[in-house]
């Protein structure tokens, strides 16, 4: 199949999980569509362990042919993150830049270790050979919170709005910093770089800092651009233009892609659409990047719920992935409490601030795309394995009850 028939397929089934979706489930979209995907894709393994395995085979063939990891990161994430940041209000942001700061980076880092730490007992435990290396590689992909999960979830659980800024803050800015945190120890794990200071402080410096500058640069260009026309098709293919060239620039020269989209996208957000757009041009922009961002994020979960067919589930591998999960969420309230407890001599938190942001901490796609990643062996389907579960559990459990979590810390 070509690019253009899997892209129509995938399409098909995303919309037609959709319409079922809202028929007959009435979950939130992206979480019912990725329910239902799936669902589909466990009764296809089922029924080929009963001998029926031309669609399990379909399926197979279908997923096989979409690399999830070039997809995600070097495709549609570009455009989720330039979506998210486009309506985050950047005073907001700046008022809470210290928890913001902090949990994008230190938090980031720690709870690499720590998860890292424990995933290496549990695999000893369970007799499950992943060297400590690969563990801590497993703590960095699983770490940060995915701003396509959280943005979307967010929107509909009722957070009160400094804690939404906390939260779609922190998001929008660790998955660049948990990226080249990965790269780092999967680069040490492979064998193709020196563990050095010298070398993780440039690597750091040039993708992360490198990366916010080439944003900033980026916006600005764009922003005069905008101020110079008034025709509300030419300004939306600025923004196009903005996303995919930029992306594509940054990558191109070895910095960080998700932090440059992500300035660049809160500089139009926020001086871009007041400073530079009449108010039709606004109107259009905002409708065009929230469709564009509802059908992705459909697309996206549909794909997560499909890929579960490629994957190989050991027992020891689903007993691992269970077990993964209260130890990916203690080493996310460790890292949330320890901040949130020094920073609020300078700065107030509402009402059940620790355990709201540990909870509504979601894991999404971009976990599932950086250990997919990895090189082939039998340490990257281990983590593979257990990276899903964990994942899944976040999206579904954690996804459909932060809503009550919320309403439940947060009543008076």
């Amino acid at each position: 199949m070509n690019l253009l028939d899997v892209t129509a397929i995938i399409i098909s089934i995303t919309a037609a999980l959709a319409y079922l979706n809202y028929r007959y489930l009435r979950l939130p979209p992206t979480i019912g569509v990725m329910v239902l995907a799936l669902s589909t894709s466990l009764m296809a393994v089922i029924a080929a362990k009963l001998g029926a395995d031309w669609l399990l085979q379909s399926q197979q063939t279908l997923i096989g042919a979409i690399d999830f990891d070039e997809t995600l990161m070097h495709g549609m994430l570009s455009f989720l993150l330039f979506a998210g940041a486009l309506h985050v209000n950047l005073n907001e942001l700046m008022e809470k830049k210290w928890i913001i700061g902090t949990m994008a980076t230190f938090s980031v880092v720690a709870s690499t270790f720590i998860v890292g730490g424990l995933a290496y007992g549990l695999f000893e435990w369970l007799g499950i050979a992943v060297p400590l290396i690969y563990c801590l590689v497993f703590g960095a992909l699983i770490s940060p919170t995915d701003p396509i999960a959280v943005l979307g979830i967010l929107k509909t659980a009722g957070t009160p709005k400094s804690l939404e800024t906390k939260i779609t803050g922190e998001s929008l800015f660790n998955d660049g910093i948990a990226v080249v945190v990965f790269i780092v120890l999967a680069d040490i794990a492979t064998g193709e770089q020196q563990p050095t200071v010298a070398n993780i402080a440039v690597l750091f410096f040039t993708e992360a800092v490198g990366g916010a500058l080439f944003g900033l640069a980026l916006g600005g260009v764009i922003y005069a651009l905008l101020k110079r026309v008034d025709q509300y098709q030419v300004e939306i293919l600025l923004t196009l233009a903005l996303v995919m060239g930029g992306y594509s620039a940054a990558t191109a020269l070895h910095l960080s892609g998700p932090v440059a989209i992500v300035v660049a996208g809160l500089m139009i957000g926020n001086h871009g659409r007041l400073l530079a757009m009449s108010a039709r041009t606004r109107e259009h922009l905002d409708r065009f990047w929230e469709l564009l961002d509802e059908i992705l994020n459909a697309v996206l979960f549909a794909l997560i719920g499909m890929e579960v067919v490629l994957l190989t589930f050991y027992g020891s591998y689903f007993i691992a992935g269970i077990l993964a999960i209260p130890l990916v969420l203690l080493a996310r309230f460790i890292c949330v409490a320890v901040p949130v407890t020094a920073l609020k001599r300078v700065q107030n938190f509402s009402p059940g601030a620790i355990p709201i942001m540990t909870w509504g901490g979601l894991r999404g796609g971009i976990s599932v795309a950086l250990a997919l990643s990895l090189p082939p062996g039998p340490e990257r389907e281990a983590i593979l394995a257990v990276t899903y579960i964990v994942v899944v559990f976040s999206i579904l459990v954690q996804g459909l009850t932060v809503g009550r979590v919320v309403r439940a810390l947060t009543r008076t």
